[in-house]
């Protein structure tokens, strides 16, 4: 591919490198109102966003759907723990992905079991492990990138250079795309089971 590989392979690999979830000890340990709520996930996922200046990451609205669409917990008079923040960054993630329907049936047993228990396991404890997991895996998704864009690279090669150029990042945007298309199907359809009632019941 005649872009600079330094400049666009390198500053993709090293960006997913720099992927930090939002740390468990900058979450408040106080209940927060709502304008505290959206102020301090502005301030944590801005950074993720495509459009820092224009894209809006929590809105009063949102927040306010999602507990009327049972993906959230109610406010304990208007205001918002810990948990309530943890299964908001979750619902963040996933609305980029899947229908409100299929994050509720996702996230519903766990905050029926796990939301504001007086037990070591809780909340909390899946989302650091989450975090821990996701992090261990990002060497791993950097080497599939790179695959990708050596696979894009070496394809078109009896174009003219000029369009080969073009059709490069077209098969590498679809390389991409394919892998997310693929986990797609196969997240939408291990939703699909968690609404099977239990066989063994």
């Amino acid at each position: 591919m005649t872009i600079d590989k330094d400049d666009l392979l390198n500053s993709i690999l090293e960006s997913i490198g720099r992927i930090e979830s939002i740390k468990l000890e900058d979450i408040p340990n106080i209940d927060l109102y709502m304008d505290q709520v959206t102020t301090f996930m502005d301030r944590k996922l801005k950074p993720t966003t495509r459009k820092p200046d224009e894209d809006k990451i929590l809105t009063k609205t949102m927040i306010n759907n999602y507990a009327k669409n049972n993906l959230l917990p109610p406010p304990n008079k208007k205001k918002y723990s810990k948990e309530h923040l943890l299964v908001l960054i979750f619902v963040y993630y996933f609305k980029n992905l899947l229908s409100i329907k299929d994050i509720e049936i996702l996230l519903k047993p766990l905050t029926d079991k796990y939301f504001a228990v007086d037990s070591e396991f809780d909340m909390e404890s899946i989302y650091e492990e989450v975090c821990k997991m996701e992090k261990s895996r990002i060497g791993e998704l950097q080497d599939s990138i790179r695959k990708a864009y050596e696979t894009a690279e070496h394809s078109f090669v009896c174009v003219d250079d000029e369009e080969r150029e073009q059709l490069q990042k077209f098969a590498f945007i679809c390389n991409l795309s394919f892998d997310v298309y693929v986990k797609k199907q196969l997240i939408e359809k291990m939703v699909d089971e968690l609404q099977k009632p239990d066989k063994k019941k």
